[in-house]
């Protein structure tokens, strides 16, 4: 069942069975531990809104046919920016901190012009198998995390010149349903208050 609520949103936290550490100690509880807990209350209010200004925080959306959070929803027009804006703005009023999906929203964005242009100029299908990703998010209202910034090495060098190549994310492999990856991410905000990254 797709995810409505704030509530909603902190009851599928529960029993994912990840593997946390803080400060050296495992955490049995993510969503109980008193550190981790605001910033799932922040991310909880970003359902919230959308649930009382629906104009500003839950478009329609031409992928899945029906109303979504707006950190799922591809911006279409100039107006769809301005209401992102001022969503986000709302939000840190509300929240007075990161709530965790611009990101994820800012990623889906670049991914859905990027994958087009590629699918164009190379004949191939990425844009097709993004727009499923896009709407089975949308559909299930998940929050998506998203990795910033690679841990560098040797600032001097360019990526393929460091001595360790999963200092920078890189391909490994390349096969008809899509690409592998590895490599190190420096700066992952919200990977445990997200369901997708």
């Amino acid at each position: 069942m797709a995810i409505r609520t704030g509530q909603d949103y902190i009851q599928s936290l529960k029993g994912r069975k990840l593997t946390i550490y803080l400060f050296g100690e495992k955490v049995l509880d993510p969503v109980a531990h008193p550190m981790i807990r605001p910033s799932i209350n922040a991310v909880a209010e970003t359902y919230d809104l959308a649930v009382r200004e629906e104009e500003l925080a839950f478009p329609m959306s031409k992928i899945s046919g029906k109303r979504v959070n707006r950190f799922l929803h591809i911006a279409e027009s100039a107006n769809d920016l301005v209401l992102q804006n001022k969503m986000q703005r709302k939000l840190g009023q509300l929240t007075g901190t990161c709530f965790q999906r611009c990101v994820g929203m800012d990623a889906l964005n670049s991914l859905h012009s990027t994958t087009f242009e590629i699918d164009e100029k190379h004949h191939t299908n990425y844009h097709k198998r993004l727009l499923e990703f896009i709407k089975k998010m949308q559909e299930e209202n998940f929050v998506i995390g998203g990795a910033m910034t690679d841990v560098k090495g040797d600032r001097s060098k360019a990526p393929s010149e460091q001595a360790d190549p999963d200092l920078f994310v890189h391909i490994t492999k390349r096969t008809p349903e899509g690409v592998y990856v590895t490599g190190a991410k420096a700066h992952q905000t919200g990977v445990i208050n997200s369901h997708w990254m």
